[in-house]
């Protein structure tokens, strides 16, 4: 089993934890890691986008002129593409764009990046938070301490001070156990976690 260093807010080793080969010993499958990204991006995205097609167009139900002798080009309708007010080719229509991944899949996709992030020496523990007040320079100073600047913050149980102290830095995001995903462990260049919470992603995805 790997074991990493468990420090205080402060950046000093203060423990040792074993990991579980399970989840942070897991075979990288970038192929499941892009499809769980993509499907992340996609299932964000509302839908709702609209316009109308040229039947959908109010009025065009004349012929605006003869079809020859006039000089002008044949037109059918002042509703068409090409006229200005007319309807849009192959228009925008409410859909759907949601990516269906199964379970197992997304399983695998998170444990891919928590090993890829274990590997490159960019997974930090710390023994536990400690905020007594909403601070961000107590945030800022701790993640300074563990060389984290651009970090997703861990946390085994919800911390007010933590969430209020660090929401105004715009290279951080905290995030509880059961709302870690594959984006957002990609997105940030550091995974912060508590001990407590490490141990709860062993429990969850072992």
């Amino acid at each position: 089993m790997a074991t990493v260093s468990v420090l205080n807010m402060a950046g000093q080793e203060v423990d040792k934890l074993e990991l579980n080969d399970a989840v942070f010993a897991a075979p990288v499958n970038e192929h499941l890691v892009h499809l769980a990204v993509v499907s992340q991006l996609a299932n964000k995205r509302q839908g709702t986008q609209s316009a109308k097609t040229r039947s959908e167009v109010r009025g065009g139900g004349r012929k605006p002129w003869r079809q020859k002798g006039t000089g002008h080009a044949r037109q059918g309708s002042i509703r068409a593409p090409q006229w200005t007010g007319g309807g849009v080719v192959f228009a925008p229509k409410p859909r759907d764009y949601s990516v269906k991944m199964n379970k197992k899949e997304k399983r695998a996709a998170l444990k891919s990046v928590l090993t890829a992030k274990l590997n490159e020496n960019k997974f930090v523990v710390i023994d536990e938070f400690k905020f007594d007040e909403i601070k961000t320079k107590n945030v800022v100073a701790m993640l300074s301490a563990v060389n984290a600047n651009k970090a997703l913050v861990v946390m085994g149980e919800k911390d007010d001070n933590l969430v209020l102290s660090a929401r105004n830095i715009p290279t951080v995001k905290t995030a509880l156990v059961n709302t870690i995903n594959v984006y957002d462990i990609l997105k940030y260049d550091t995974v912060v976690a508590s001990k407590a919470a490490v141990e709860k992603i062993q429990e969850v995805y072992a």
